[in-house]
Formats: structure tokens, C-alpha cells, sequence
């Protein structure tokens, strides 16, 4: 029998030792051995710092976000070799998607993130801080690079997904990764690592790879490491606290199984459109992955009144559930990851019974389709009702990680809240109702025991992700059982591998070593106006300072009368006694209008295509007739942009092929007592000379 490969040290490595046979979901038959038996788990460490980290540390922000892309591209080419793979693991086509181009989509959601970041491998994080009278001393706070290692130790029920959302946001962020797949799938894992390392996208030591046990690998891990673990709070309670993860205070991210709860407003009747979705989402949750899930509906509250109508309602729809083969097309629902898991399902749903009462399923007998139920890990979708949920424990503790779901009932939405924090912290939560009451309710009175709570109804039911599916861009985790950590969420996961470090010194110093003009820092002057340059020509700083501009009561009534804006303290007859201004005032965005005209040169053709934007524009003291301005503009930041990739079917338009990037301008607008009237960044787009 082939034995799994472990990636490490740039090469595939078959470890020896007698190492875990691995099984076909379905049929029972051994697929694999999976050893890392003799694999020197300290130097596999270090090969990641000292060979990935430092590749990785180098590119910039924009590099990595396209180098994902690009992988996500390539794995997307190949999906139906993976698709084969999974069927073996149980899963149904449409629980591969999830798990398979669900992982792909991580990859292009954390890709895009990059039009966010600069095209620098360090990013500045929040405002600056000015912490002095006279502007010459200041503070801010800048993101690198740690220089450890991703360790990502995964669990079995979303081999691919589970592996792509972890190393998608550490490889952004410019730091490699060690995953450790749980075993008994880990052949998935395997076949999608060995398509990565042979696309030769990822630099040498970005991703290693071990599938078997992890050994001593914790023993070697430092301050600049981060471990991250996903599955049962127990082996994430042990791991967590490993002496030397104690030790080096090494970031330790736990995302655990929880006792997730959906509930039913009070609201929803049967027969509307809401109970239907309530209905379809609750079946879901028990079947997908065949209750395999850390987000999984465990626990579901419902009006008193109604439980026995859910009941029935949920159980008909479950017997609609074709149970068997996943390579079959009328298959909905695969088989567990294996009998052993089967077992220990089993044996919880025993501890549930003690006190719930089994409404629909079997522990023992199921009807397949296409496949034997001797053979493979299948069990019924089991549903069980607790009359007494304040009166009993077992509902609020035990997981049964399988199809599995206990129902109970509620009187007030007091009641179903504290009857959700019973999990003792959950991952997700959600509620089905229209009222618009009752979901302010729930949501703040249950927020702070959950990472997630989804609001359902019949109008965002159709595109809603449902209430079992994190999403890139918003942050997976739970407090308390649910292992009180995060991923994910967009610019909030990838911050989790960089270090923050605060920043001290004159406004020049922090311009100078962060790429990014610093209000009151110097500024760069020359012959040249700025917009008669190319992009690569801007330098930071660069900056121009205008001639002044009289304000007359003139140019009000004007802009006014252009603009439509007749609010009253444009107006020369308005009675100001009250108001907060002395006379007629000048519009603000008339201001900003004449700022433009000031520094912007529009005799001649010039690299600049177009203006892009006004990023935090504040007027902070009032121009009357009389005042005159004038206009500091510098050059803030630059960011190069992509060109589009071109649909032939589609006519191209003008400009799109002109290579180009985004140039930020810092416009301070004075009076002239040299007072700051005026303040916001005007962002342009440039063309480059080059193509990127």
C-alpha cells in the first residue's frame, strides 16, 4: 500500500515507521499509510524561516496578492482531480464544493485584498499621532513580516478548505507555513499540496507539509512562530498549553467545535414563507458534510407552541434525504469521515438520550443507496427533542460531531438568549425572523457568546451564504468553548502574522521610513509641477505650493446658483443672529473646488488619466468674503494598479491597457493667516512609463 508523502525541506519524503492506515469513506477499503516517522520536525522549522520567511518578507504586499491569485487560478484549472479525490472521503459533490472551490475562493477573497494594502512588504496601521506642540515629534504604528512560521494543525471535516483559508491569510501577510492536516484525511490534503509545490507559484519554504503525526514539532516552535488549531476544544485545550508555547508566548489561534443554536422568532407561523426557510436551513445544517462541521446547528430553540410542528416538519423533510454513495447523483447525503467517527457519534447521541427523546432516525438501521452500510461510515440523520433545556445539561455540553441536532422550546426572547449562552461560547448563531424587534433583541443580547450571528429571512434567504459558512471577509471564531480566537476577516487575519510595532520620531523620519507623507513633515520642491510627471517619476513628499485666491461674495453666489446649494449660510440676506457664522460663508466644496484650481495644471496634456477619488475631506474653519487661500499639495502614497485582463468577447474600452497606478495627494487649504481651513486626500489615477 503507497504511503503518504510529507513536503518538507523542498523535497516529498515517504517517512518510515508502521504509521495510520487510512480508509475509503464509502467502502471501507484502505487507501494509504500516513507516517512521520524520522522526519527532524526542528529542522523542518527552520527550513521555513530561513528559507520561506525570507522569500516571503521581500515581495510586497501587491507580489503576494498576485502570486495567490495566480495559485488559485492554477488549482482552479485542476478541481475535477480533487473532486475524485473527496468522493473518498464521503463527501458528496456538493460537499466537495464546499470544501474544494470554497478553499479556491479563500485564495482569490485574500488575493484582492492587496488593492487594500501598499505595494511595500510592511503596512502602516491606523492614524498617525501627533505628540507635540511645534509638529516636530509624532508617533504612528507600523505592520511587518514576523520572521517564524505559520503552524497550522487542521481538522479532518474540510481537508482543502481548512488548509487554503489558514495559509492564504498567513502567506499575504509574508509568512510561510507548516500545515499538519488531521490524518484520516489527509490524502486529500496531499493531493492538493502536490499540485501547489508543482506549479513552482509559492517560493521554496512558503509551504511544507505532514501527514501523520505531528511529534515533537511543538517542542521547537518560538516567539516569531504562530500556531493555529482547528477541532475539539480538548486536544486545543492540550495543545495550547504546551510548556513551550507557555514559554515563548507564541500566538496561539483555537478554533473549536461548538455547540452552535439556531432560533426561531416568534414570528415565523407554519406555512410562511420564513418557516419554510427555517425549515430548509436547519435540514441543511444536519446534512451537509453529514453534520460534519464546526459551525454545524447543534442546539435549536423554538417557541413552545411550535415545537411540536417543527418536529415534524424538519423529520419530513429529512426523509427526503437520499442517504448512500456520493458518486451517485441522487445521493444528498455521504458518509462520515469513518467508522470510528461513526462510533464516537453514536456513543454522545447515547449521552443525549438520557434526558431527549430520539424523534427522527436510527442509531443502528439506515437504508443506503448504491454502497454498503456494513462497510461504509454511514448513520441517519438523528433528531432529538428536550422538553426541559433549563432543567437539563447534557443539550449544552455534549457534541455529537455528526447529523445530529437536539430541538427545545422557549417562552421569551429572554429565554432563548440565555438558553444560547448555555453553549458556554459558540462559533455561530442564527435567528429566522422578520421582525426587526425581535433580531435587535437576540443579536445584542447574545453577541458576546458568539464569533457569528446570521439574521434569516424569505428576502435574503436566496442569497444568503447560510448560517454554516465563514466567509473570508469576516472573521470565524467564538469566544469561550469555541476557543476564543479569530481567523479570517479580511485585513483583521492578516494582521495576526504581522507584528505591530509603535513608531516614534519628526514627521520626516516617519515619512521616510514608512512611504508615506506624514502631515507637517518636509516636503520635496522642484521645477517640475508634480501632474507632469509619470508615476515611477513621483517621489514621496514631492510637493507644490500654490499662489493665493481672493474669496469674494461673488464667487458664493455663483457656486451656489451652479450647484443647486442654496443653504441658508450661503446667502448674503440670511439674519445670522444664532447662527454659527458671522456673514455669508463660503461653500466648503466650493473651497475644495478652488483648491483644485490652484494646484492642478490643465495647460498642457499631462500623465495624470483622471481623479479618482476624495478620501477624508474636513473643512475645519469657515472662508468669507474677503479671505484669501492657498494650497500646500504633496504627494501621500502611490499604489500600482493591474491592467485588467481583457475579455475578448467584450469591445475594449478606452484606457484600459494604459498602464497606470493610484498616487494619493495630501491638500492642506490655508488662509492667509496660514491657518489650516481645509484638509483631505485627492487621490488621481497616473499612467507609468512601464507596464507592470
Amino acid at each position: 500500500m503507497k504511503k503518504l508523502g510529507n513536503y518538507v525541506m523542498g523535497q516529498w519524503v515517504e517517512a518510515g515507521g508502521k504509521g495510520q492506515t487510512l480508509y475509503h469513506a464509502v467502502t471501507g477499503e484502505p487507501l494509504a499509510i500516513a507516517s512521520t516517522e524520522g522526519l527532524d520536525f526542528k529542522a523542518v522549522l527552520n527550513h521555513a524561516r530561513q528559507k520561506g520567511n525570507p522569500a516571503l518578507r521581500k515581495m510586497t504586499f501587491q507580489e503576494r496578492g498576485r502570486m495567490l491569485r495566480a495559485l488559485a487560478l492554477y488549482l482552479t484549472e485542476r478541481k475535477e482531480q480533487f473532486y475524485n479525490v473527496s468522493y473518498q472521503t464521503g463527501a458528496t459533490r456538493a460537499d466537495s464544493w464546499i470544501d474544494i472551490e470554497g478553499g479556491f475562493g479563500n485564495l482569490f477573497s485574500n488575493a484582492s485584498l492587496r488593492r487594500k494594502l501598499p505595494d511595500t512588504p510592511f503596512t502602516l496601521d491606523g492614524d498617525p499621532v501627533a505628540l507635540s506642540k511645534g509638529n516636530t515629534f509624532m508617533g504612528h504604528h507600523i505592520l511587518v513580516p514576523k520572521e517564524g512560521v505559520a503552524i497550522h494543525i487542521n481538522a479532518y471535516n474540510f481537508p482543502v478548505w481548512g488548509m487554503l483559508e489558514k495559509i492564504a491569510v498567513n502567506l499575504m501577510a509574508g509568512v510561510p507555513a507548516v500545515v499538519k492536516p488531521a490524518t484520516v484525511t489527509s490524502f486529500l490534503t496531499e493531493a492538493v499540496v502536490r499540485e501547489i509545490i508543482a506549479s513552482k507559484i509559492l517560493p521554496e519554504g512558503a509551504l511544507q507539509l505532514i501527514c501523520g503525526s505531528a511529534g515533537d514539532m511543538l517542542d521547537h516552535v518560538c516567539s516569531q512562530d504562530v500556531v493555529t488549531f482547528t477541532g475539539s476544544a480538548s486536544t486545543g485545550l492540550f495543545l495550547k498549553s504546551h510548556p513551550r508555547i507557555l514559554a515563548e508566548s507564541v500566538p496561539f489561534n483555537m478554533e473549536a467545535d461548538s455547540l452552535n443554536c439556531m432560533v426561531l422568532g416568534k414570528d415565523v407561523e407554519p406555512g410562511q414563507p420564513d418557516w419554510d426557510v427555517f425549515i430548509k436551513e436547519l435540514r441543511k445544517e444536519m446534512t451537509v458534510k453529514a453534520g460534519q462541521k464546526c459551525t454545524a446547528v447543534r442546539r435549536v430553540f423554538v417557541p413552545e407552541n411550535k415545537l411540536e410542528a417543527v418536529w415534524k416538519s424538519l423529520s419530513a423533510e429529512l426523509n427526503k434525504t437520499t442517504i448512500g454513495n456520493p458518486l451517485n447523483e441522487k445521493v444528498r447525503m455521504g458518509a462520515l469521515a469513518g467508522k470510528h467517527q461513526r462510533e464516537e457519534v453514536i456513543a454522545q447521541v447515547q449521552k443525549l438520550m438520557t434526558n431527549s427523546t430520539l424523534v427522527y432516525g436510527s442509531l443502528d438501521d439506515i437504508q443506503v443507496l448504491d454502497a454498503d452500510p456494513q462497510k461504509g461510515a454511514f448513520l441517519s440523520p438523528l433528531l432529538l427533542v428536550n422538553e426541559k433545556p433549563f432543567a437539563c445539561d447534557e443539550p449544552h455540553e455534549v457534541e455529537a460531531f455528526g447529523p445530529v441536532s437536539t430541538i427545545m422550546p422557549y417562552n421569551h426572547m429572554d429565554d432563548a438568549i440565555a438558553l444560547s449562552k448555555k453553549g458556554k461560547g459558540s462559533l455561530c448563531s442564527s435567528i429566522i425572523t422578520s421582525d426587526p424587534a425581535q433580531a435587535r433583541e437576540y443579536v445584542l443580547g447574545a453577541a458576546s457568546h458568539h464569533g457569528r450571528i446570521l439574521v434569516l429571512n424569505e428576502a435574503c434567504a436566496k442569497e444568503s451564504t447560510g448560517h454554516g459558512s465563514p466567509l473570508p471577509l469576516l472573521v470565524h471564531g467564538g469566544p469561550g468553548r469555541a476557543g476564543g480566537g479569530e481567523e479570517m476577516g479580511g485585513l483583521r487575519g492578516v494582521r495576526h502574522y504581522l507584528q505591530r510595532t509603535a513608531i516614534q520620531g519628526t514627521p520626516s523620519m516617519i515619512t521616510a521610513i514608512s512611504d508615506v507623507y506624514q502631515p507637517h513633515a518636509k516636503g520635496i520642491t522642484g521645477d517640475k509641477h508634480p501632474f507632469k510627471k509619470y508615476f515611477e517619476e513621483l517621489q514621496i513628499g514631492e510637493q507644490i505650493i500654490t499662489e493665493k485666491r481672493l474669496i469674494t461674495s461673488e464667487d458664493i453666489d455663483a457656486f451656489a446658483k451652479l450647484s443647486g446649494d442654496q443653504f441658508y449660510a450661503h446667502l448674503k440676506e440670511t439674519d445670522f443672529d444664532g447662527t454659527m457664522f458671522e456673514r455669508q460663508v463660503a461653500h466648503g466644496y466650493f473651497i475644495m473646488s478652488a483648491a483644485a484650481g490652484l494646484f492642478v495644471d490643465s495647460f498642457d496634456k499631462n500623465p495624470v488619466l483622471l481623479n479618482y477619488g476624495i478620501d477624508e475631506l474636513r473643512f475645519t474653519k469657515p472662508m468669507y468674503p474677503g479671505n484669501s487661500m492657498y494650497v500646500r499639495f504633496t504627494c501621500k502614497e502611490k499604489t500600482a494598479q493591474e491592467l485588467k485582463e481583457r475579455n475578448p468577447d467584450v469591445p475594449a474600452m478606452p484606457g484600459i491597457d494604459i498602464p497606470r497606478g493610484i498616487v494619493k495627494w495630501y491638500v492642506e487649504i490655508f488662509d492667509e493667516t496660514d491657518e489650516i481651513a481645509g484638509v483631505g486626500t485627492i487621490l488621481t489615477m497616473v499612467q507609468m512609463i512601464h507596464k507592470i
